[in-house]
């Protein structure tokens, strides 16, 4: 997510309220003064030409006269209006200096002041505070005073105030302040906003929030935002982007054994993100270890049909080396026999796990249910690879059942990935 610190303060400045507001309460005469306010005759006298100086864009001339009406203010609409009159002297100065010179830095804090009065004073219309509350959370925000930020930004909410970047602005001081779960919930709602106005959310916004989940080893959260930003952008690049960072990164969210991670190498390759060289050979020699043979040598012929696999030693051997497994496995049928007379699950989930890597999903799914009727096993495994068969056979709702049976560590984190990619199937 680009640096919100980057916004132009001017787009909460232009939402408050102007010296044009009590410009008729200054031009009355005093038996047509504007209800509500009262204003003396010598404060009139000394505010009006400061009032006619920021008319007239006159800033430097305008700020002595200013100091003059702030002298005589008295009363609290007295002192309303003549924060109101500093407030766009100092605004008016800061527009000044941007138009004279875009590069330059300029001292928005000098606003503070004047905004921290206004919000105080209880003749200041309750309309405007909104936008004072907004202001004033954008200033905080861009000094990084982040409490104060969410302090500010989360009053100017409550009061109905509406701008694009206010749910961005708090959910992002949040995460700054180290409130990971506050930030986050925030970013959803911006998130939700945008959805319902037809625009989807930027995908920094899902990038930034694994970034920060991530760097604060949250891992609830990353494995979160990790699935909205697969929901929200399914292409191959996000799924290549969302699992490196869980499981094949240094450091990755989950640190996965060798039959983990061929379970997230088999999401890699129905999301069609296996994007190099490296990724396809990793792969292989796992299954390849784990006495997979013939998933082994199809993912070397998948990506040799790609041409992300390219000739040379490495990719000779393996070929090799599953090519001469693969035959030697001989027929599953004997096995798959002996499995379903077997008194525990533990025969029936290896034969289903042979046949899940050979491609006949059937038979795997028979296998693995009568592996959890019988006990004696790992549900977690065997449920995750009962939920991969079911999706490879087109059965979204078994493959739900499945995944969420899974519940604990890594296998649970996987079940998740696994979910989001069943739920966004046609």
């Amino acid at each position: 997510m680009k640096s919100l610190s980057t916004l132009a303060l001017a787009a909460a400045l232009a939402s408050v309220g102007s010296v044009a507001v009590v410009q008729p309460a200054l031009a009355a005469k005093k038996e047509e003064a504007k209800p509500g306010l009262k204003l003396s005759p010598d404060f009139v006298k000394a505010a009006k030409p400061a009032q006619d100086a920021l008319a007239a864009k006159n800033y430097e001339g305008a700020e002595p006269l200013v100091a003059q009406a702030e002298a005589v203010a008295k009363n609290d609409d007295e002192k309303y209006v003549a924060q109101s009159l500093r407030f766009d002297v100092t605004r008016g100065k800061i527009y000044a200096a941007r138009d004279a010179n875009p590069n330059a830095p300029v001292n928005e804090t000098a606003l503070a002041g004047p905004l921290d009065a206004l919000i105080a004073n209880p003749s200041t219309p309750a309309a405007n505070k909104p936008g004072y509350y907004f202001a004033r959370g954008v200033l905080a925000f861009n000094g990084k005073q982040n409490a104060q930020a969410i302090q500010y930004l989360t009053q100017a909410r409550q009061l109905g105030f509406a701008d694009p970047n206010l749910d961005l602005m708090i959910a992002k001081a949040k995460f700054d302040g180290g409130d990971i779960a506050g930030g986050s919930a925030d970013l959803d709602t911006a998130i939700t906003k945008a959805k319902a106005s037809g625009k989807p959310a930027p995908e920094d916004y899902y990038r930034y929030a694994i970034a920060r989940s991530n760097s604060a080893k949250d891992k609830t959260q990353t494995i979160g935002w990790l699935g909205k930003y697969a929901a929200a952008y399914p292409t191959p690049q996000t799924w290549h982007d969302v699992l490196i960072t869980y499981g094949l990164s240094a450091p990755s969210v989950d640190v996965l054994d060798k039959n983990q991670r061929i379970d997230l190498f088999r999401l890699m390759h129905d999301t069609k993100s296996i994007a190099d060289q490296s990724l396809y050979e990793q792969y292989a020699q796992d299954a390849i270890d784990r006495g997979l043979p013939t998933e082994a040598l199809s993912v070397l012929k998948e990506g040799q049909a790609t041409g992300k696999l390219t000739a040379g030693r490495n990719l000779t051997d393996a070929m090799s080396q599953a090519t001469s497994s693969a035959r030697s496995e001989g027929s599953l049928v004997p096995l798959e026999a002996k499995a379903k007379a077997s008194a525990d699950g533990k025969l029936s989930a290896q034969t289903a796990d042979a046949y899940l890597s050979k491609g006949d999903n059937a038979k795997a799914i028979e296998l693995y249910r009568a592996a959890l009727g019988k006990g004696g096993v790992n549900a977690d495994d065997v449920n995750t690879h009962l939920g991969i068969a079911l999706s490879r056979s087109g059965d979204k709702a078994g493959a739900t059942a499945a995944f969420a049976a899974v519940k604990t560590g890594a296998r649970g984190d996987l079940a998740a990935l696994w979910t989001t990619w069943v739920s966004i199937q046609g």
